[in-house]
């Protein structure tokens, strides 16, 4: 079953060149899949329109089998939730408790069943221990988990992470690319993750390569990191493991193609016990 399917989809900011330009790709429910792409490819601005915050040119949205528009826009935005690049931009409450408590009050939750889902949540993302905090005095990634903690406290079916890792360091980039990993495994939600990281593509299901506005490559990440010359025409490069095979089978020794570190790392140990 589609969980997202966008067919024909136009977008233009100042009407002349379009930012979003006959975009049709669909998402499999409870799939992770990722949107990929240079600065300017689009692939951000997909996403708003998919969460129903920008208004399309032309074409279609479809979510759960809902078409996107003014009647169903409501009931779409109760299914669909989104995490920002900068999640300073999605805090309401004066405490981490308050933030994660506003989506709640929104959504009509009654106050006396409010404290357990908040703790429930604030749990899975570490955050526990600071629910009486300041969001503003926490740092990027723990940030960025509270943002995800209101936003799955609302139980959406699909959630949207809006270059969610890009303002992280390496460690807290590490730390929610893990997070998003967990909730896809553990409660089967379907992700799209709009990313630059190329490493991020490698752990999901589905990949879309996007390039001036327009979907350039689509497939499992195996499919597309197979194509490096499509890559490179679009400025994408592969995954740091695949790089390293290629200048190893340079040098002559010969392995198993691995998408992953961990997985080159088993072949070169394969490879190192039959010496």
């Amino acid at each position: 079953m589609k969980a997202v399917e966008v067919k024909n989809l136009t977008f233009s900011y100042d009407q002349e060149k379009n930012a979003a330009d006959d975009v049709t790709f669909s998402v499999e429910k409870g799939s992770y899949t990722t949107i990929i792409g240079h600065n300017g490819s689009g692939k951000s601005t997909v996403a708003k329109l998919v969460a129903g915050l920008l208004e399309k040119k032309s074409g279609t949205i479809l979510i759960d089998g809902l078409e996107l528009n003014e009647e169903n826009l409501r009931e779409i935005r109760r299914r669909i939730g989104i995490v920002f690049q900068n999640p300073d931009n999605q805090f309401i409450g004066s405490t981490v408790r308050d933030d994660i408590a506003f989506g709640l009050e929104n959504h009509c939750v009654e106050q006396k069943d409010m404290d357990a889902i908040i703790e429930e949540f604030a749990e899975k993302v570490h955050m526990t221990k600071y629910l009486d905090h300041e969001p503003t005095r926490l740092s990027g990634g723990q940030k960025q988990r509270v943002a995800i903690a209101g936003v799955m406290a609302m139980h959406p079916d699909i959630i949207i992470f809006d270059e969610a890792t890009s303002m992280l360091d390496p460690q807290g980039k590490d730390r929610i690319k893990n997070l998003i990993s967990e909730l896809h495994e553990d409660r089967g939600l379907t992700i799209l993750s709009i990313t630059h990281d190329i490493e991020e593509v490698v752990k999901s299901d589905y990949v879309i390569a996007m390039n001036k506005g327009r979907v350039a490559l689509t497939g499992t990440p195996e499919e597309v990191f197979a194509k490096p010359e499509e890559l490179k025409k679009i400025r994408l490069e592969l995954p740091f493991a695949l790089r390293l095979q290629e200048q190893l089978r340079k040098e002559g020794l010969t392995v198993t193609p691995a998408i992953t570190m961990e997985g080159l790392v088993e072949e070169l140990c394969r490879l190192n016990s039959k010496r």
